[in-house]
């Protein structure tokens, strides 16, 4: 073999092994030819009970349900025989496409999509896709609508069970979006496909099958819990005992630590938790960890992130340095308080990626000492904020002025290539 046969040798994509074929609620009967051949032509057929059903008129090799608790390790395992895999609709929407993205190279498959749930949907309802909002509470906390609850906005979601309508009209009227309409889609594209609506309020739909997409137009009443896209939320959305990062601060603050895709925060002196919520709702990729060593207060962070709809948000509850151990890496640090704490500053910053960001706020004269001191030796960029609030005086208004706030902002420096 020549050089040149050599090196295509070694670079050929592998043949693909692996099929992936999106299947609707019409079974078989909707089946591109392609994916039925696929489908007959497989030697190992994985899916869910019912994916297996709906294609069982096709299936000539083995058929195997997945494995409870839900692993792909099994399709992995069969690489190299003629391996298909039945998923609902568009296995790369919020499907098991994705999870076997992460095992198997794209060369390696062969992917037949269906329409998803949330094409189906948009065409009953006759919304447009690109100006909906679509999002998946299948096995996750409904509380994931609640940054989505604009006036006017359209949404589409996908539950979890037969339950999953009837929990999202109550999050609603608790919310005050009580006038919104919503429409329920069950079992799309299928025999048993059935639409029906009613209002959040008075919603009493039986019966819901536990597969169906949920259409929301959102209707906002006086007094609706909106929460606005800037950052800098108002305070009196957060439960809090007065330990906050007033919405001033906190704006600014949200701006020097930068918030980029995929990014965890290790958010120290949590308080009430309002940073890192704020973090968490700048982009659905992002994470945060609130080290908060007052029990009453890390339970309060949880609270705000349930009803702000960042239920991920992650709360240790203990004392910097020593609740540092074993978190992984941060790639912004935001130090709220503890700051002179021994050892604080030192954990976050050997602990923070190269290139990563660190923000001190500093109330304290004494905070500011340390503060000043490391910036002195290591530098970064200093600002002094110092917000005034009219205020009633003596039946006239006068300016009242918040404590001003030393905030430090220093960037871990990458390591030099030799």
């Amino acid at each position: 073999m020549s050089s040149s046969e050599t090196v295509r040798a070694q670079t050929a994509p592998a043949a693909p092994w692996l099929s992936i074929v999106g299947i609707g609620e019409d079974g078989a009967d909707g089946l591109s030819p392609t994916a039925r051949r696929l489908i007959e032509q497989a030697e190992v057929v994985f899916g869910g009970r019912r994916h297996l059903d709906l294609a069982a008129p096709l299936l000539r090799g083995e058929a195997q349900v997945w494995p409870s608790p839900f692993t792909v390790e099994p399709v992995v395992a069969a690489r190299g025989r003629r391996v298909c895999v039945l998923a609902s609709g568009d296995p790369f929407l919020h499907g098991v496409g994705s999870t076997l993205a992460r095992h198997v190279p794209a060369a390696e498959m062969t992917v037949v999509p269906a329409p998803s749930s949330f094409s189906l949907a948009a065409g009953r309802l006759g919304w447009a896709l690109p100006e909906t909002g679509c999002l998946s509470l299948h096995g996750k906390p409904i509380d994931l609508l609640r940054p989505h609850l604009h006036p006017n906005a359209r949404l589409l979601a996908l539950t979890s069970d037969a339950a999953g309508p009837a929990q999202v009209a109550r999050l609603l009227v608790d919310s005050g979006f009580g006038a919104s309409r919503l429409h329920v889609l069950e079992a799309l594209g299928g025999p048993r496909e059935r639409v029906r609506s009613a209002g959040a309020e008075e919603f009493a739909l039986t019966d819901v099958d536990a597969l169906n997409v949920l259409g929301i137009e959102v209707i906002a009443v006086p007094g609706a819990r909106v929460l606005p896209r800037a950052p800098g939320l108002a305070d009196d959305l957060f439960e809090h005992d007065g330990q906050i990062t007033k919405r001033e601060i906190r704006a600014l603050t949200l701006s020097a630590l930068a918030p980029r895709r995929g990014e965890l925060l290790w958010d120290i002196g949590g308080g009430s938790g309002s940073v890192s919520v704020e973090w968490m709702l700048a982009d659905p990729s992002l994470a945060a960890i609130a080290i908060e060593h007052k029990p009453e207060r890390a339970a309060r962070i949880a609270r705000n992130a349930a009803t702000f709809g960042v239920p991920d948000l992650r709360v240790v509850e203990g004392k910097a340095p020593e609740a540092l151990a074993g978190l992984p890496t941060p790639d912004a640090v935001f130090v709220g308080g503890g700051a002179t704490v021994p050892g604080v500053l030192e954990a976050a910053m050997a602990a923070l990626r190269p290139g990563g960001r660190l923000v001190v706020n500093a109330v304290t004269l004494e905070t500011e000492a340390v503060v000043l001191a490391r910036h002195a030796d290591l530098g970064g960029s200093l600002l002094q904020i110092a917000v005034s609030r009219a205020a009633p005086l003596a039946g006239m208004t006068a300016w009242r002025p918040a404590i001003p706030i030393v905030q430090w902002t220093w960037t871990k420096p990458c390591q030099k290539t030799p």
